[in-house]
Parts: C-alpha cells; structure tokens; sequence
C-alpha cells in the first residue's frame, strides 16, 4: 500500500474514530441504529450495485430488502414467527423481482442468490451491531467497541505482519496480496484488542472468553474479508466503492466487521 494511502487512511480513522465513540457510547439506542442504517444503504447499494449491475430500480429493492431484514431484528429478534417468515420469503421475493426485472439471462441465477442472501448478509450483520449496543445492558459499548477491535486491529495487524514477514500466500486466487504470515498477525493483534477489552473497556468479559473469542471471531472476520474479495474479483472490480478516503466503500471497510459482530452478539446471546 502506497505511504500515501496508509496516512489517508490513518487521518480518516483519526477522525472517524472519536465521533463513532462518542455516538456509541453518549447516544441512544436509536441514534445508533440510524447511524448503521445510513452506512448499511451505502454499503447494499456497492453490493447490489456488483450483483445487479446497471438495474436501479432491482438495485433500490434489494437496498430495501436489507433495511427490512435489519429493521425486523430490532423490533422482533427474538419472535421465532417473524424470523421464520422473513427467512422464507426473502428467497421469494428475489426469485419474484429477477423475473419482472429479468436483464440478462446469464446472470439471473445470480441475482436470485444475491437477493436473497445480501439483505441477511448486510442486514443481519448491521442489526447484529445495532443488538450489540442495546441488549447488552451497561456493558453494550463495550462489546461494540469489541467486534470492531477484533475486526480492525486484525487488519491492521495483517496488513503490517504480511508486509513485514509474509512469504507464503494465504488464499491466492481470491487475494493475490494476503499471506499466511499476515492471518496470524492479524489473530495477534485481534487477541491484544481482546485483551485490552478485559482490561480497561469491557471488564466483565472473562480473559479466557476474550482470547477465545478473539480467535474464533478474528479468524471469521478474515474469512468475511476474503469472502468480499471473492465477490468483487468475481465480478471484476478492484474497490466496492470509494466513499471512505484511502478505504475504499463501506463494504471494504465492514466485510470483517459484518462477521465478527455477528460472532460478538451469538456470544453475547449464548454465552451471557
């Protein structure tokens, strides 16, 4: 990565940092939710806009479809009803919208998957975060601030590890650039954010648990990140979008994170 880009990236996170603490930890529920919706719009119009290329208006219902799926685990998570039905008719509604907006017949099939599958991916992870920060009682922040240590200290730690000692290729064909030296850094630096979580911000989260999770979540959250690096070279683009400065979109920055949130709150919901 260009110096250059490394500082971009390094003044955006400089900035952005302290406003989505502060929001995180001085404002309500709500607002936390509103903030996440607005990124998760974002975000499903990159991913649609991959899936369903040139199809704005197939594009603009599947980014409904995800505001759906997050809106209905806020207000009925745990209603076995509403989560059964919302599972079975996603897959409809997909199969329903490629046959009025048909396009090319080459990549129906996967329109069809993609509807369906983005609006749980994308949604089911914001609203993992959303569940995070207000059913998780006093210590709710924490273990927000938690799944994003887990996820951006892994990368960071990845991203220094594989540049500095990376020799061996970790998944080539989808990541030419990511190395087997760089996943265990970033489980490294994962398990340090952890750590740091039984420490100072999340005092009530065991040490064992922490060094578990850490590594359970952190090497999930590579897989997710390897999995957006499979959809976009699938589809041939480099970036999901380039709304972040030296980030790249919202999808670049939240594939890891949409994975170890999601980790984050099972464990919260199991093991708590």
């Amino acid at each position: 990565m260009p110096k250059s880009n490394l500082l971009i990236r390094f003044l955006t996170a400089l900035v952005g940092g302290p406003l989505i603490l502060l929001l995180l930890y001085l404002g309500p529920p709500w607002g936390w939710l509103l903030f996440l919706l607005a990124a998760s719009v974002v975000g499903a119009f990159e991913l649609y806009g991959m899936t369903h290329p040139g199809d704005r208006i197939a594009q603009s219902l599947c980014v409904l479809f995800t505001i759906a799926v997050t809106l209905t685990l806020w207000q009925y998570g745990t209603n076995a009803k509403v989560l059964l039905t919302l599972i079975v008719l996603l897959p409809i509604a997909s199969m329903f919208l490629v046959l009025l907006r048909l396009g090319d017949m080459q990549t129906a099939a996967l329109r069809v998957a993609a509807g369906a599958f983005g609006p749980l991916y994308l949604g089911g992870g914001i609203a993992a975060l959303t569940l995070l920060r207000r059913d998780a009682g006093p210590d709710g922040p924490g273990f927000v601030v938690l799944a994003l240590m887990l996820s951006w200290f892994s990368d960071t730690g990845a991203y220094f590890a594989g540049r500095f000692l990376g020799k061996h290729k970790l998944y080539e064909a989808v990541s030419p650039k990511k190395t087997m030296e760089g996943a265990v850094g970033g489980l490294v630096f994962g398990a340090i954010g952890a750590v740091a979580g039984h420490f100072f911000y999340l005092r009530s989260l065991p040490l064992v648990d922490a060094l578990v999770l850490a590594v359970v979540a952190g090497a999930a959250g590579q897989a997710g990140d390897l999995g957006e690096s499979l959809l976009k070279r699938s589809v041939g683009v480099k970036d999901s979008g380039g709304i972040v400065p030296g980030h790249g979109g919202i999808l670049d920055r939240v594939d890891a994170l949409l994975v170890t949130g999601v980790c984050t709150y099972l464990y919260v919901v199991w093991m708590r």
